[in-house]
């Protein structure tokens, strides 16, 4: 009997260690993240839910972008603070303030990942937030009600707020020239990857089946080339 609740013991270490040494993600992200009842805190907007909308065809979570990328690749989901209709500054549609949902709002409630990913600009450049200026230091509250001052002390506070985490920016297509230079040029400033996403099949103006699938493979794409850069 002794040696049967050693036994048993050892298996519970391994299974411990294996299931820790599993890398966590979290995602801070708009629409193109979100789905029903698996949101931190469930009480941000979304616009997948489990029943499915008359314009667009994903029907489950398992459907999505960020749930085929983590596990087909054996990690775990840590938090998925995305929001609906979010911005990264706190400019938002109609120039309201958006400060009570915008990204850099939420972007210190992501949990203890390893791997972060943000998707975000697109309601940037839908809703013609102000662009401002590059600014990389001593931003006022005034400041961050403009894209490239917002997107700018997103990028530095996260990487101070988790450091030795792996830090990835997905950019969609489709967007505003200037929003996709600006995201551009400050990710290269943060020595941030910055992946650019290429003919995303939409439904809606938001990925489909077909168009999660596609972020899914470009994002694979493109860390395992990152590694092998390494």
């Amino acid at each position: 009997m002794k040696k049967y609740s050693l036994l048993l013991f050892f298996i519970l270490i391994c299974s411990t260690g294996i299931a820790q040494s599993r890398k966590s993600v979290s995602i801070l992200g708009d629409s193109y993240s979100t789905y029903e009842h698996y949101l931190y805190p469930d009480t941000n907007a979304v616009w997948y839910f489990q029943k499915v909308r008359a314009n667009n065809n994903v029907s489950s979570v398992t459907q999505t972008w960020w749930h085929k990328f983590i596990k087909e690749n054996g990690y775990h989901l840590c938090i998925n603070n995305s929001f609906s209709g979010s911005t990264i500054c706190h400019t938002g549609y109609r120039k309201e303030d958006y400060s009570n949902r915008s990204f850099i709002t939420r972007m210190n409630n992501l949990g203890c990942p390893d791997i972060i990913f943000i998707f975000g600009a697109t309601n940037d450049s839908w809703a013609e937030v102000p662009i401002g200026e590059y600014q990389y230091q001593n931003w006022s509250k005034k400041d961050l009600y403009s894209f490239r001052p917002a997107m700018a002390y997103m990028l530095e506070y996260m990487q101070n707020r988790y450091p030795n985490v792996e830090i990835y920016f997905l950019l969609n297509c489709d967007l505003k020239i200037e929003i996709n230079e600006s995201v551009k040029t400050i990710c290269a400033h943060y020595n941030i990857p910055c992946i650019e996403l290429k003919d995303i099949d939409k439904q809606g103006g938001h990925p489909s089946i077909k168009g999660m699938e596609q972020i899914n493979e470009q994002l694979k794409a493109f860390i395992t080339q990152q590694k092998s850069m390494k």
